[in-house]
């Protein structure tokens, strides 16, 4: 028995979706941090299911329908993504919502020594990859493929500082002051979106596949669960923000995001800026956002693994980062706050 996944009623589902698919086998490739991911075989084919952690989950963060129509909708555009495979909301199958990809064979870059085996000039490369993908993923036009009521851009930011800061009131298993004093200093400072697009809402290094030969090629964008159509600064940030060593014990301590071999904030918000023509005087607001999210994320994960939920090793010192990052998040609101109006 694999933990959240019943592979006989799977099976059932999957023989409807795919036709001549044979006997299935599955192994956990992640989880408890985020949703559970699982691949899957017949001996011929391999997919990947992802479905949403174990235990208390808040609202938005684990849609998997969402997750699969933002991966279908892009799937024929300049944004590498996994091609879809099936989606379910059906609780009699797995016992939760799930989807279905095809499988990318590539590299995962999760870990400070998963870099040990590339020079420093691959690193950049790879951190140039990763930025002009996120430019490429801000530039499709969403009514172009079916997106444009997505979501509301307008507005977006005001709603994600409620949002997360209703998700802390869900997940929050001590006070954490900063927490709240940056949760009330973002809802009095909060400024005009910078533009619109399709955002992903969680965008770093971990969650692209990468190409086995070649790490400055991006195989796949993966985790789109937390997709939408919102203001680009705030995916831009949110790539800063797990840029930062503060993040470090959320995923174990030495997050590949977080290394001194990746090039600074400064250089990769230059790179954005370059390539994509944007304007970025918001983006200290759009970081301490970003900040306060994560926070938020990470104490949801605490609060997983106190209760018994997770899945796997590494999750005793995620707490620690919620703090951190909080404080984190005051110090960028300072700066957006010191920035004079246009």
């Amino acid at each position: 028995m694999i933990a959240g996944l019943d592979l006989s009623r799977l099976q059932a589902f999957l023989d409807a979706e795919v036709p001549g698919v044979g006997e299935l086998r599955a192994e956990l490739i992640s989880g408890g941090r985020s949703n559970l991911t699982y691949l899957l075989t017949d001996g011929r084919s391999r997919w990947v299911l992802r479905r949403p952690p174990l235990g208390g989950l808040t609202p938005s963060a684990h849609d998997m329908a969402r997750e699969y129509r933002v991966v279908a909708a892009l799937r024929h555009t300049g944004v590498p993504v996994a091609p879809p495979v099936a989606q379910s909301d059906d609780p009699a199958v797995i016992g939760v919502p799930f989807s279905i990809v095809e499988y990318v064979p590539g590299r995962v870059l999760r870990t400070q020594a998963d870099l040990a085996a590339f020079t420093d000039a691959d690193v950049e490369r790879c951190a140039s990859a990763l930025i002009d993908t996120l430019v490429a993923l801000h530039a499709v036009d969403p009514r172009a493929v079916g997106l444009g009521a997505f979501g509301r851009p307008k507005g977006y930011l005001e709603r994600q500082v409620r949002r997360w800061h209703d998700q802390w009131t869900r997940v929050a298993t001590r006070e954490v002051a900063d927490v709240e004093t940056l949760h009330a200093r973002l809802a009095a400072s909060c400024p005009e979106e910078s533009g619109a697009a399709i955002v992903h809402g969680d965008f770093r290094v971990d969650n692209a596949i990468l190409d086995s030969a070649d790490i400055a090629t991006v195989r796949a964008v993966v985790d789109w669960e937390m997709a939408t159509l919102g203001d680009p600064l705030a995916d831009l940030a949110l790539h800063l923000v797990y840029r930062d060593p503060a993040f470090d014990p959320v995923l174990g301590g030495s997050a590949a995001s977080t290394s001194p071999r990746f090039p600074s904030a400064d250089d990769l918000v230059q790179r954005y800026v370059l390539a994509s023509g944007r304007d970025v005087d918001t983006l200290p607001f759009a970081l301490a956002l970003g900040y306060f999210k994560v926070a938020v994320i990470a104490e949801g994960i605490h609060a997983r693994h106190v209760e018994g939920h997770t899945v796997g090793s590494g999750f005793d010192q995620v707490g620690e980062a919620v703090p951190l990052l909080a404080a984190a998040g005051l110090t960028a609101l300072r700066r957006h706050r010191a920035t004079p109006a246009p």
